[in-house]
């Protein structure tokens, strides 16, 4: 008997272990493919969304330029008020009347950004906790406030928003230590490349000059001498152009930080040998020039469709029993799920690696996950939206510290002064968190490549990603089986009443 079991079992070992040679094997070629991408010389993508965004940069610039100047020491000074004559209603004023309060949220939003930077690598964990438990507690208080200036409007969104976040963080409480560990490790991977942080403060001061310029022109609409409809107008177009401006830095730095973390990781350290030469200085210029359009294109819809995503996510898994809510969720759900295969932040990686459009680096990142199974570990983690937490908490002290000096100067403007220099403080604010966001896109992705790439790096980590991957992939079979075996039954039902 023992004979005859011996050569099936030599032949089942044989097999397995040709098995393992083959996915070892093929890892090596995708792990060279990867590495040799990079040195290639490359194509320009998705030129078309380069062109508009320069032309609306352009534009844009001498538009906020002109508003700004109108106003500067002198009313009228251009004399366009005579456009506006149907929609005089306001006391105008002054641009350098305005122009020092948006400085002071310029000052506090670079400060929290640059503090949010120095502080990640000691006290990642504590101030990611307080990102998520006082933005909710923040958001209600301000409404309160907001309900008793009479501003019933703000006073009911910021009310909705600190109610749809607690439902938000009830529903994804369980996930949170694994979330903290992955950004433990991202910030432990990012204090190792001391010349990426440098970058990320030279950002910092590109944004601000940006922001001299654009706080400039919102300045003299808040003077100018509109009534409050038409300068709601102009200040929500600005603010439109400047959440886009602001998206395309983050994302440029989303690219640099995420494609030196992956040259890293897959070449075994920055030390190594095989390591490209001035990777960090391709990676910049890589992003600035050839892939500038993808990073264009990419942060025009990446950002509300994460958002609408996790929303769902979170309210889906706290539906219970309510088979009708449950079917029409699943809907929106699965439409979000084929936008995000097209428009996610992982194709950044692809992007700062391969140099492909975005529209294919999302694809292809996508269906490497899918491949892999490693999707159902990146749909567990929680980092972007804890991240996105911490941007928005920053937006709303900005915002605060804009909006009482603004109370004492000019009390009729403090929310459309207030709501303006958040939008300011949470890109400054985002851009310290797009680094942290940069290093776990890459990690994910060089786990779903090859996950030795992680357990050479950290094997302890890797054992966690490893185990939490095993539990949730048992957790989707479980899961798929109990709808199943509940439809059979359905089935059966209906027959036996129909007999």
């Amino acid at each position: 008997m023992s004979d005859s079991e011996s050569p099936s079992s030599s032949y089942n070992s044989a097999s397995n272990s040709a098995e393992e040679q083959n996915v070892s094997i093929s890892r090596r070629s995708r792990n060279g493919t990867y590495a040799l991408s990079f040195e290639q010389s490359r194509h320009w993508r998705d030129v078309f969304w380069l062109a508009i965004f320069m032309v609306h940069l352009v534009g844009l610039g001498f538009v906020l330029g002109v508003l700004g100047l109108n106003r500067f020491k002198k009313n009228d000074r251009l004399k366009i008020d005579k456009y506006t004559n149907r929609l005089i209603e306001n006391h105008h004023g002054l641009t350098e009347y305005y122009w020092p309060l948006y400085a002071v949220a310029g000052g506090v939003g670079t400060v929290l950004g640059w503090t949010w930077l120095l502080l990640l690598g000691h006290q990642v964990t504590q101030m990611m906790k307080v990102s998520v438990h006082l933005l909710t507690t923040y958001l209600a208080v301000v409404s309160v406030f907001c309900f008793w200036a009479k501003q019933i409007f703000w006073g009911i969104a910021f009310a909705t928003g600190a109610a749809l976040l607690f439902l938000y963080v009830i529903a994804v409480i369980d996930r949170l230590p694994f979330t903290m560990m992955v950004l433990q490790k991202a910030v432990k991977m990012l204090w190792s490349l001391p010349e990426v942080m440098r970058v990320a403060y030279a950002f910092t001061v590109v944004m601000l000059l940006w922001m001299a310029l654009w706080s400039f022109g919102a300045a003299g609409v808040v003077a100018s001498s509109m009534g409050d409809g038409g300068r709601w107008w102009l200040l929500v177009v600005l603010s439109i152009s400047l959440f886009w401006t602001g998206a395309v830095l983050c994302n440029t730095l989303h690219v640099i930080v995420s494609g030196m973390v992956f040259l890293v990781l897959i070449h075994g350290g920055q030390e190594a040998s095989s390591m490209p030469s001035n990777s960090l200085i391709k990676s910049l210029q890589h992003a600035v020039t050839t892939s500038f359009g993808s990073i264009c294109y990419g942060s025009l819809f990446t950002a509300a469709i994460r958002t609408l995503r996790w929303e769902i996510r979170g309210f889906r898994s706290k539906i219970g029993g309510n088979e009708c809510l449950l079917c029409c969720v699943d809907f929106l759900f699965h439409l979000v799920e084929t936008l995000v295969r097209f428009f996610n932040k992982y194709a950044y990686v692809q992007i700062a690696v391969s140099g492909k459009s975005f529209n294919c680096s999302a694809r292809d990142a996508w269906e490497l996950f899918q491949s892999t199974g490693v999707e159902a570990l990146v749909a567990y983690d929680c980092s972007g939206a804890v991240l996105l937490m911490g941007s928005l908490l920053g937006g709303m002290i900005t915002g605060t510290c804009a909006g009482v000096w603004t109370w004492f100067r000019s009390s009729d403007k403090v929310i459309m002064v207030g709501s303006t220099s958040l939008l300011m403080g949470m890109i400054l604010v985002g851009l310290a968190m797009v680094v942290v966001e940069g290093a776990v896109t890459s990690i994910y992705i060089c786990y779903a490549v090859d996950p030795l790439l992680i357990q050479r790096w950290d094997t302890e980590f890797f054992n966690l990603m490893s185990e939490t991957l095993h539990q949730r992939l048992q957790h989707r079979s479980a899961r798929a089986a109990e709808v199943l075996t509940h439809g059979r039954l359905d089935g059966h039902v209906q027959s036996s009443l129909a007999v």
